[in-house]
């Protein structure tokens, strides 16, 4: 099965030492917020295994970052199960509570949503202590990669909800999984988990942005190969296998085969990059400080790559074989027990 699928991925991560203690009050959190309204609900969210994830992804924060970073994980997560394909009205809903969540980091902080639902609300919340202490430069570079990511995700809706999810053509698809999966912001993050930036000059440099790209494709593509029997169970269309099998008219695991052997070769090439780094540093003139800078930036990555990776092999949101009132709604077509984009 494909959650089963392995990666040969050249570096380990470390995972929080906080994560039983960042648990319990994230999860605490999450019920208090109504990112939960049923006891349903509150099970199926937790065999997702959210707090892993972060764990593994900014095991470097302190104890109550990494209850800010999980919290911030649900969000994204929830609002992704939003969608309701049996109801295309539902597309309008999530565009507003989209554009809400987009223009939260560009308002000063603690300003109260104009569109309120569990999920702005909380993100609001969640933006005051997840800016804290960084500077112009980061906090608009994470609005931007942000707000690429939910506009990608209203794109995403907008096509399922038009009967359009399985049309683009393989290129398509690629360039617009790098944005739906959010890898960059969340990398972004990793700077704000450890408490420094990247020097400009680095991060603009043709090299980081490559091996951010690469990075992104391969999380993407890894989370295509493990979620595929979730996603085929629910007719999403939204997956790389599932666009092979119909573009290359091949069979299902020939299009497996074919998605693992795309995603070795991203990593392969994002292995090559990342060898470059130290070249970059010199073209740069970078001092020591600032390369040292530039070394958790990488360290950021790795811990995404495998971080989530580990996390994807055995989080209960990926299972296939689920007998639970969550996957018997996804059977009848709706994404989420819960109603969180309501008032």
């Amino acid at each position: 099965m494909p959650q089963d699928v392995r990666f040969d991925l050249p570096f380990a991560t470390p995972v929080s030492a906080h994560l039983d203690h960042a648990e319990a009050r994230h999860l605490r959190w999450v019920w208090d917020k109504g990112l939960v309204r049923s006891n349903a609900g509150f099970e199926e969210y937790r065999s997702w295994d959210l707090p892993q994830a972060a764990a593994r992804t900014y095991p470097h924060a302190s104890a109550d970052d990494m209850v800010v970073l999980m919290n911030w994980f649900s969000l994204a997560f929830l609002f992704d199960d939003q969608f309701d394909s049996g109801r295309p009205d539902r597309a309008d809903r999530i565009a507003e509570v989209a554009r809400e969540l987009i223009v939260t980091p560009l308002r000063p902080a603690g300003i109260t949503p104009r569109v309120v639902c569990p999920i702005t609300v909380a993100w609001a919340e969640v933006w005051a202590h997840l800016s804290d202490g960084m500077s112009l430069t980061w906090r608009t570079r994470f609005a931007a990669s942000w707000g690429r990511f939910l506009v990608a995700h209203t794109e995403e809706v907008d096509l399922a909800s038009r009967g359009l999810a399985g049309t683009l053509d393989l290129q398509e698809y690629a360039a617009f999984r790098r944005r739906t999966v959010g890898i960059h912001h969340s990398i972004d993050a990793g700077e704000r988990s450890r408490g420094f930036e990247v020097p400009a000059e680095a991060e603009a440099h043709p090299l980081m942005e490559r091996m951010r790209d690469l990075a992104a494709d391969t999380i993407g593509f890894m989370n295509d190969i493990h979620s595929f029997e979730r996603e085929k169970r629910r007719g999403d269309g939204h997956n790389l296998i599932a666009v092979l099998h119909r573009e290359r008219r091949c069979s299902w695991q020939e299009a497996a085969d074919e998605a693992v052997r795309m995603t070795t070769e991203c990593l392969a090439e994002y292995l090559e990059l990342e060898s470059q780094v130290p070249k970059m540093c010199d073209e740069l003139g970078l001092n020591e400080e600032e390369r040292g800078r530039v070394r958790m930036g990488v360290e950021a990555i790795q811990h995404w790559i495998n971080g989530n990776y580990e996390w994807a092999l055995t989080s209960g949101r990926y299972a296939a074989d689920k007998e639970t009132p969550a996957s018997q709604a996804e059977l009848a077509g709706r994404g989420s027990l819960d109603d969180l984009l309501a008032v």
